[in-house]
């Protein structure tokens, strides 16, 4: 074989190995571009990936969040009816109370209207009452078959009789009765008219329980009958004794102005003066005081 056949065979031309060389230069960032390619991809799923779990873990928040607020909305609708149940019972319990207060106001007054009734019973028992007289059962018994002889006179059967003793004071017309009792019987005959009787129950009612509440009253009623009766001296010394007895009551401002009116209906103007101007300086803030005024500036100017 002869050298010069050789070459041809195999060795490169100028122009092919230009060719060589230009595919070869581009091949190579092909290569390159589909490598940074494939990276992106990769990097945009791993995106797509850490969106879709935020996306769940915003999802998962959510729904806690709901949760929460549903609870929330629970335990405020428990505070509010736990609230509303508490004022209710407070208000159950005040209302109670004041009905306790109540029956123990009632209650006192009951026991001073069972104290006053046992002091009139108490009042109502005669002091210095005689003893029981002891019968001897073995005595033979009294015969009935005759009268009783005069004192120390012998019987038939030959004894003396003691003497019969004198009959006493006639009883406590407000012996066993109560306060109460007591006042409507007086009350009721100075409603109808009757005042004598109305004027004797009212004083058995101060004697018989002067420390009560409406003995000043009785007093003041006293005056009253004797005056509707005309029977107006009685009349001034009855409201007199208001008040100088019960100088605290609230009858003591009617006294004044009741003896200022009868002082004006028997002509004494000094004496129905006296009393008006009495009623309204010790009594300004009542009635009595402004009916006492009118009658003041109702009189004449001297």
């Amino acid at each position: 074989m002869r050298v010069g056949s050789f070459y041809p065979r195999h060795r490169l031309t100028p122009l092919a190995a230009a060719v060589a060389l230009v595919v070869c230069s581009a091949a190579a960032p092909a290569g390159a571009a589909n490598k940074e390619h494939q990276q992106m991809m990769a990097e945009i799923r791993m995106l797509q990936e850490q969106n879709a779990q935020l996306q769940q873990s915003i999802g998962t928040l959510v729904d806690a969040l709901k949760t929460v607020n549903t609870k929330l909305d629970e335990q405020a609708a428990t505070s509010r009816k736990t609230s509303a149940d508490s004022r209710l019972l407070i208000e159950g319990v005040s209302g109670e109370l004041r009905v306790v207060r109540e029956k123990i106001d009632d209650t006192h007054v009951r026991l001073g209207s069972l104290a006053q009734e046992v002091d009139a019973l108490r009042n109502s028992i005669p002091q210095g009452a005689a003893p029981a007289v002891a019968v001897d059962p073995n005595a033979p018994p009294a015969s009935t078959s005759s009268a009783p002889g005069p004192t120390g006179a012998p019987t038939p059967g030959g004894s003396t009789l003691p003497p019969v003793a004198a009959a006493g004071p006639p009883a406590n017309p407000a012996a066993g009765m109560s306060p109460g009792r007591l006042w409507d019987m007086a009350f009721s005959d100075y409603a109808a008219g009757q005042w004598p009787l109305a004027i004797q129950g009212f004083e058995t009612y101060i004697r018989a329980f002067p420390k009560s509440e409406q003995a000043d009253d009785a007093q003041f009623y006293i005056g009253e009958a004797y005056q509707l009766d005309g029977k107006m001296r009685e009349a001034l010394a009855a409201y007199e004794r208001v008040a100088s007895d019960y100088p605290q009551s609230n009858r003591a401002a009617d006294s004044y102005y009741k003896r200022g009116v009868i002082y004006n209906t028997l002509n004494q103007p000094d004496k129905a003066r006296e009393m008006f101007e009495t009623t309204i300086k010790q009594f300004p803030t009542s009635e009595s005081s402004r009916l006492a005024k009118q009658l003041l500036d109702a009189r004449p100017r001297r």
